[in-house]
Order: C-alpha cells, then structure tokens, then sequence
C-alpha cells in the first residue's frame, strides 16, 4: 500500500460496519476465534458510541478501537476477559465507570508500518480526558511468549520486554504507547495459546483526571498574573506610599489576575524620611512599617479578590532582621517566604540575616513558590520546590547593575527549564537619590516558561521594556506543565537519575 493512495477518515464505528468490521477481526484474530457475534458489536455501538473508533481508508475499515467504561477499583485489579462478559456475550458497559477498558486496537495487515494503532491510542487518550476518566485499562495479550515459555516465566519474559532484549508486537507497542504494567493476570483467555492463557494488566493514567467531587472546587487552570515594573520615587508618607500600592493592585485587579507581584524593597523609599547616617538603623526603621503593609495589602487582597505577592519586606524578630515576602491570599490568609541567601550587601550594611526554609504555598490558582532576588541564583532551592508540585515560581528583585539583572534573569530561566514550571520576575526601577546604597535601579521584568513546543519559542512569555515603570500581564495555563511533565519533549524531572543523586533539605 503505497501513502500516496491513502485517504484516512477517523470516525465512530456505526451499525453498519458490522460485515467490514467483522472480516477485519476474522482475519486479525483467527488464533482466538476471530470476530465477535452482530448482537455483540451492536449493543456495545448502541450504549457507548462514542468509545467505538474506526479509521477507514476510502471507504474500507482498515484499523479499530473497541472501548467500554469500567469501574476502576475494580478492572485494576485481577480478572480475566470473562468478566467484561454476561452469558450471552454482551461486553458489560457501565455508564458511570470511571476508567475506559481497551477491549481491542487492531489493524488491518496490509495498513501495518503507518501507526494506525498509534493514531487510535491518541484518540483513546482524549476521549479518557474528555470525559474526565481515571485512567485507561487493558488486558495486553503477550503473543510470543509460547516461544520463551520452557526458558522463562511469565514475569522474566515481561522484563526481558521492558528491557527491549525481547519483542512483542503487542506489549512492546503499548509500553512506547505510555502504558505501564500493573500486574500479571493468569488464565485471562485461556484459549490464547501464543501468550499460555496470561495477559499483562495495563494502565494508562490521565493526569488530568479531576475527581467529580472536586470539579465545583477545583482549581483554576488558566492562571493570569500581572506584575508591577516599579517606579522609585521620593515620597513623603506611608500613606502616600500605600495609596500608590493600591493604585497598582486596583489596575492589576481590574484585568481579573490571579495574582499580583511586587517587586523587592519596593517601600524602600521610606528609608528617605529618617537618617541615612547609619545604614543598619534605617533599616530598622522601614521594619518598623512591615505589619501595616502586610495588614493592609492583605485587606486589598480579599477587597479586590487577587492573591498578591507583597515583593519583600525587612521584618524585625527579637531584634534580628529578615528580608521577607508576604503571600496574601484573597480569602485573607497570609503566608511568608523569607529569604535564604542574603548578598554580601544586605548582610554587611544591613545586617539581616537569612532564613532556614523554603516551602511550596498552596492557592486558589495553582502550587506556587517565592524565590527572593538572590535566591533564585541556587537551583537547589527551585529543585526542593518541584519536588512539591511547584507549578508558578515567583521572584521579586532588586538589581542596581545590568549585570546583576542578568544573573537573576539568566537563573529564573534556567529554573523554569529545569523544573517545568513558570517563572514571573518583578523588579524596580529608577533611582533614590536620598536614599544611601539605594540610589539606583535596573529592571527588565519577565515572566518565563519552560522550553518545548506548547510555549513560545524562545521561552518568554512575556517582558517589560527596560527601565520603565509599566504593568505586565501573562496567562499561564497549568494543564501545559502537567502535559509536559509526561509528554514533553524531554521530561525533565521525570528523567532525573535519582538513584545516584538527590537534593534533600536539613531542616
């Protein structure tokens, strides 16, 4: 069959089929009996059409998927093919069965070497999500095994498959299909004598499967986050300062983000209204405003209904200062990042000093982790967050130098490549003359994704012109990551070879 005579059409099976349908199964299966009775197919075409597929080649069908709903707790566990059965050879359909069973995938001999099967398998996968099912499930027939079955078991010929020193037409087909072995299922079709009447037990899980139970509280899949490019300013009160921060959370909230982001430091321009004769007092003296900020921007969170990062404040505890960032939730909740690493400036004028954990937050919009400025710079951190589910990484930054942008950039990036998820970076801009050590600024904030093909080419969502105050704004769809996470190109983190290396926390 050459390619330049195929004319593919991908359908429903219908009533009619039932004579093509019947000699393509005569001829695939003359070991086993070949096709089932008309009253078979047609009671399964009648209560489950939507899981009959069919690949028809002008005409003619050349390649078939049979497909019933089962309950999951049930078929994952043994059985044998008589069970899928009532005495009068009706495949038993359960409407609410929460998983779909692969009855049959076959193909027509003379359309073999094009991927049919494979093409009916990605159906079969949609359809599983689709209708929002736990998982597919299928009794895999082992066909050459009568030719192993003096020299090996059934388990060791399995593995001889997974380990690609055997092939099986049919479980080497499923397993480069994402199909994992559950189990072995004995005398599971008893009268298959080129598997010895044993089956693998198959699985291929949706993960995108949200419980029924759920889906009214599920969370968000298409997460939008907007993020402030801050301007530096002289300012002359706290209020003053609050009001510009409300301004920004009111406008990021007016677009219906998720979330907002603030940049490092971003009331650092409180220092300005004491004395700058000793660095580590004023300090001390923007510490000083960090509950009301935290206090009030978690009432703006709840009033204009956006989870905000608060970028980062110093907080004073017994007298030892921190660099923090504040997750104000919008059902008022608040939750703290404190930074790890302090840069060899935060640590000698200021004196603060780092904290001992990092964690991953959950939200209403997804698995979230906060990376202050210099943080992002050890991928340690970023790689004990994956390890939780992170799926948003935040990372509020200040940066006086190009160079030292690019530090922060360059990282964010590689942390969103290397642990699949998305990276929002938030900067200031600008500069604050009167204030000592933080006369000038430099900011290109981003929001990052991971390299394949369901994100921009060059891995950048979306960016901010250099060194202007602006809003940015980016949708984030979750559902790409978990795609990723199983279907990517390459899978970072499932890949990772962690039987000779590990990244473990101390505290």
């Amino acid at each position: 069959m050459s390619p330049d005579e195929l004319h593919l059409q991908m359908r429903n099976l219908r009533k009619d089929d039932y004579l093509q349908l019947k000699e393509l199964m005569d001829k695939v299966y003359p070991d086993i009996g070949g096709a089932w009775g008309e009253h078979t197919i047609l009671k399964l075409v009648k209560e489950f059409p939507e899981g009959q597929i069919c690949l028809e080649d002008n005409g003619q069908l050349v390649g078939v998927a049979l497909t019933v709903r089962v309950k999951y707790a049930r078929f994952s566990n043994p059985h044998t093919y008589e069970d899928l059965m009532d005495a009068r050879e009706n495949i038993l359909n359960d409407r609410k069965g929460d998983a779909l069973y692969g009855l049959d995938v076959l193909i027509h001999p003379d359309y073999r070497g094009f991927r049919l099967g494979r093409r009916l398998y990605d159906a079969r996968k949609e359809l599983c999500r689709q209708l929002n099912l736990k998982a597919i499930l299928a009794g895999g027939r082992i066909v050459n095994f009568h030719k192993y079955a003096e020299q090996l078991t059934p388990g060791q010929y399995i593995e001889g498959v997974h380990r690609r020193e055997i092939y099986d037409p049919i479980l080497t087909f499923q397993l480069a299909n994402d199909f994992t072995v559950k189990r072995l299922l004995g005398r599971y079709l008893p009268e298959d004598k080129r598997s010895v009447g044993f089956a693998t037990l198959l699985e291929w899980n949706n993960f995108l499967y949200e419980p029924s139970d759920n889906i009214l509280g599920s969370r968000i899949r298409n997460v939008r986050v907007g993020a402030v490019q801050w301007q530096m300013r002289e300012i002359d009160s706290v209020e003053e300062m609050l009001k510009q921060v409300e301004y920004f959370i009111d406008a990021i909230s007016s677009y219906q983000s998720d979330f907002a982001v603030l940049p490092e430091f971003f009331n650092a321009p409180l220092m300005g209204l004491t004395d700058q004769s000793q660095q580590k007092d004023a300090i001390r003296f923007l510490a000083g405003y960090t509950e009301r900020f935290k206090r009030e921007m978690s009432q703006m969170a709840v009033s204009y209904n956006v989870n905000i990062i608060t970028g980062s404040m110093p907080l004073n505890e017994d007298d030892v200062i921190y660099n923090v960032s504040y997750l104000c939730r919008r059902d008022g909740t608040v939750e703290e990042q404190r930074k790890i690493h302090a840069t060899p400036h935060e640590t000698r004028d200021w004196v603060i000093e780092g904290g001992n954990h990092v964690q991953v937050f959950d939200t209403d919009a997804g698995k979230i982790g906060i990376l202050i400025c210099y943080d992002v710079e050890f991928p340690e951190l970023g790689r004990l967050m994956a390890a939780e589910g992170l799926e948003i990484l935040f990372v509020p930054f200040w940066t006086d130098t190009r160079n030292a942008y690019l530090r922060v950039r360059h990282c964010a990036q590689a942390r969103a490549i290397e642990n699949e998820c998305y990276v929002v970076t938030c900067g200031s801009v600008g500069n604050l003359p009167q204030v000592e050590s933080l006369d000038v600024q430099y900011a290109q904030s981003a929001v990052f994704s991971p390299s394949d093909f369901a994100f921009p080419y060059d891995a950048i969502l979306a960016e901010t012109t250099p060194n202007t105050e602006q809003l940015i704004f980016s949708d984030l769809n979750l559902d790409e990551l978990r795609y990723l996470h199983h279907e990517g190109s390459v899978t970072n983190l499932k890949d990772r070879r962690t039987d000779i290396y590990e990244v473990t926390r101390k505290w």
